[in-house]
């Protein structure tokens, strides 16, 4: 992992910026640091692969628990963005060009490691045509021909300055489940998401199940941002409105005081509210704690929720 003792260094877009001070975390959001013999494992294999994660590079505080298990979310197309959003650790610059053996390697990563579940996102790629839709069509069938029994889900960008071809090459490659991140509320865009639109955002949730209404649809925000919760329920609305199934909600943690500052850290009874409220609102399936991340946990998810749905078409 990159040292972020050097705000400046990693992130020479922000390096302009003003200092925001790092509050304390809570006992609520320490976690311990990794030692696992499984954790040291998960490593070796992605080390071996020459593979990078999203885990590594947005400095997720689970990495300890996922990797230890074997979990980890695989981030293709390099580790440097064309966007600098004000919340994320990943560094911001000039992207190298594709990697054609990725797919393939990430492919054979998923078999080594066993995954029934495997999370595969990618930096924004702005500079490419498509935005990176054929590399992630070709991940998505690399997995499928080693691995036909694991479940797929990806993170991608928004797409955003491709045509419609990107987005249906993605969808027909057929993943079980397509996320892509709202992150913060609209008002917040202009600070903490300048480079993205929105209502663009939702509508390519929505087109996804137009597309294809077998795939899943999935969305995350972190709050802690400076967003009230009536803010929170309008974007749960919001994405209800676009038919999205799945929803997460986890803290916001400042990578360094060149980031956005957090406004406040959210009380576990407080993402219970927000977990309950989501579940009245008709998600399927909801994640809502200060811990968790999109990838968090969701094959378990993923594996309830689709246990649920063949009980219930068992029983006619």
């Amino acid at each position: 992992m990159r040292d972020l003792k050097i705000p400046g260094q990693r992130h020479p877009e922000k390096a302009h910026r003003p200092d925001n001070a790092q509050p304390k975390k809570p006992d609520w959001i320490r976690v311990k640091a990794p030692t696992s013999e499984g954790y040291k494992k998960t490593r070796d294999i992605l080390r071996e692969k020459k593979l990078v994660t999203v885990c590594e590079e947005a400095g997720c505080p689970n990495v300890g628990e996922c990797w230890s298990v074997g979990h980890a979310t695989m981030m293709i197309m390099g580790d440097i963005c064309t966007r600098g959003c004000s919340f994320c650790n990943i560094a911001t610059g000039k992207p190298t060009t594709l990697n054609t053996f990725e797919p393939g390697r990430v492919a054979h990563a998923v078999a080594e490691l066993g995954l029934a579940h495997v999370v595969v996102t990618s930096v924004d790629r702005d500079d490419l045509a498509d935005g990176g839709a054929a590399h992630f069509a070709q991940t998505i069938r690399a997995i499928r021909h080693r691995s036909p029994e694991t479940t797929i889900e990806i993170l991608t960008p928004d797409f955003l300055k491709c045509g419609p071809k990107a987005l249906e090459m993605v969808v027909a490659a057929k993943p079980d489940v397509f996320n892509h991140n709202l992150e913060t509320v609209p008002g917040l865009y202009p600070t903490v998401r300048p480079g993205a639109r929105y209502f663009h955002s939702l509508r390519l949730l929505q087109r996804v199940k137009e597309l294809d209404p077998t795939i899943f649809t999935k969305s995350g925000i972190m709050v802690g941002l400076g967003e009230d919760r009536s803010g929170v329920g309008q974007v749960m609305d919001d994405m209800r409105a676009a038919d999205v199934d799945f929803l997460t909600v986890g803290q916001y943690l400042q990578p360094s005081p060149k980031h956005h500052r957090v406004d406040r850290f959210v009380t576990p009874d407080e993402f219970k509210g927000y977990e309950t409220a989501a579940y009245g609102k008709g998600f399927l399936m909801v994640s809502a704690t200060p811990l968790t991340r999109s990838s968090y946990h969701a094959g378990d998810d993923f594996a309830r929720l689709r246990a649920a749905r063949l009980a219930k078409l068992a029983q006619g």
